[in-house]
């Protein structure tokens, strides 16, 4: 595979940005990605949804005197909510002409979990969004602040329920585990100092806010510092660890490289990560542009987004709805807003089981024959034809050999001897390149490339 492909493929959901990095530079193009402007109009589906503490409790006081019927109708639309805010997120990726930008806010997106089935309010999840979409070429720390004392958080991890008295240690251990530090570099004894700082720390009208009757102020004793403590200290005192940088190195590797990152890798960009004071504009450049350098394709498993946006760009298909592709990513374990637990999706080998697989490739079957997600003929603006899905090849791309080397070259990171002839034999059988049929025999061949274990890796 082309490197050019190999990182637009990395650094997007596609190979859309190939002849971008080439003709620009990676460097340019990381700190062009880096300045990316962000949309903060909300969403018309979300402007009616409660919002400040005051709407929210008139909210619930219509819940609890509503009808059975008229509930039922209320929670309906929340769940349509959710789902809406989902394709909103899909159409931003579709649009967006920076990608880098929305693979790191989706890095986030898992790293600091929240879900609508347990948030409930999508005006919540919103804002959540948002913190990650301003931060998401940021600073670590700030980051983490910001998002502790998010509504969507402190609902998800029952820091609604931890107050004095009555401690919750739920967002104190994963703020340890999951967040920052990672397992077997905090002690029990820090988890439940942490929790009695973060007690009273409740919902607010944009952030959270700590509810002075539910506090906890007694002195505490936190990774060897004594005092009275709020999350913001928490947080200052977690960035003083000597582990803080590798977790959120490692992840980071992981979603955009190596399944398996190599400790002494880790180790490397880690304390460059220390070095800039977690800012991640730097770190990104850093590992970016040095791992290019590398023969390292053949490492990574492509998420199921990476997956269906690159079939969507390649058949040139632009009428596949967003709807659809959440669908997808639902049945291919990558939902959006609602990974199946707080540590997030597993990634790695996991994108890949026998059911996953055939799902990719029966979507494969579909698109390439003209069909939507939802077995229905794709139709055209005007609504009159079914949409060919068609692979743009060079103009030199005239014989079989060429059209071979040329879909090998953006497809694959290796062929085997096997595969190579059975893409021979593929073409061979009826192609023409001046024949009006010749574009379904590349579409056959593009079909079986997609289908084979080669194409799912990067």
């Amino acid at each position: 595979m082309d490197k050019n492909t190999l990182w637009s493929l990395r650094l997007g959901f596609s190979n859309e940005q190939s002849d971008e990095i080439k003709q620009r530079g990676l460097n340019d193009f990381l700190i062009t990605s880096f300045n990316s402007e962000i949309d903060k109009t909300l969403p018309k589906f979300l402007e009616e949804d409660p919002k400040t503490i005051k709407e929210i409790r008139a909210y619930r006081k219509l819940l609890r005197e509503a009808s059975s019927v008229q509930k039922k109708k209320e929670l309906r639309k929340q769940v349509q909510n959710t789902t809406e805010l989902k394709i909103w997120w899909i159409d931003k990726i579709k649009k967006n002409a920076n990608p880098l930008h929305e693979k790191m806010v989706c890095f986030w997106h898992n790293h600091f979990v929240s879900t609508g089935q347990k948030v409930k309010l999508n005006y919540w999840l919103y804002q959540h969004h948002m913190i990650l979409q301003k931060n998401a070429f940021g600073n670590f720390k700030t980051l983490t602040k910001e998002i502790v004392k998010s509504n969507a958080i402190v609902r998800y991890l029952d820091n609604t329920d931890n107050r004095k008295g009555k401690i919750n240690e739920n967002l104190s251990r994963e703020l340890l585990e999951l967040f920052t530090l990672g397992i077997g570099n905090y002690t029990e004894n820090d988890i439940k100092n942490g929790a009695k700082a973060l007690a009273g720390l409740g919902i607010g009208n944009e952030t959270a806010q700590y509810r002075e009757k539910l506090e906890n102020n007694e002195i505490i004793t936190y990774f060897g510092k004594t005092g009275k403590f709020k999350a913001d200290e928490l947080i200052d005192i977690i960035f003083e660890q000597k582990n803080i940088p590798y977790r959120i190195t490692k992840k980071i590797l992981q979603w955009f490289i190596y399944d398996n990152p190599t400790e002494e890798l880790i180790q490397y960009y880690g304390d460059y990560f220390r070095k800039v004071d977690f800012e991640i504009k730097p770190l990104l450049l850093k590992i970016i542009t040095e791992e290019y350098q590398k023969d390292n394709a053949g490492s990574k498993i492509k998420d199921p987004l990476a997956f269906i946006m690159q079939l969507i760009h390649e058949l040139g298909l632009t009428n596949i709805d967003s709807k659809s592709i959440v669908q997808f990513l639902r049945q291919q374990g990558m939902d959006l807003f609602d990974q199946p637990n707080v540590k997030g999706w597993d990634g790695g080998t996991a994108w890949l089981t026998s059911q996953t697989y055939l799902q990719r490739n029966r979507v494969a079957d579909l698109l390439c024959n003209g069909s939507s997600l939802k077995r229905r003929k794709i139709k055209t603006s005007d609504n009159t034809n079914s949409l060919h899905p068609k692979i743009v090849l060079k103009p030199t791309s005239n014989d079989a050999t060429k059209i071979i080397d040329e879909l090998s070259n953006r497809l694959f990171f290796s062929i085997n001897e096997s595969t190579q002839k059975d893409m021979q034999n593929i073409l061979k059988y009826d192609f023409d390149p001046n024949h009006e049929n010749a574009q379904n025999s590349i579409l056959r061949l593009f079909n079986y490339i997609i289908k084979t274990p080669e194409f799912q890796i990067l």
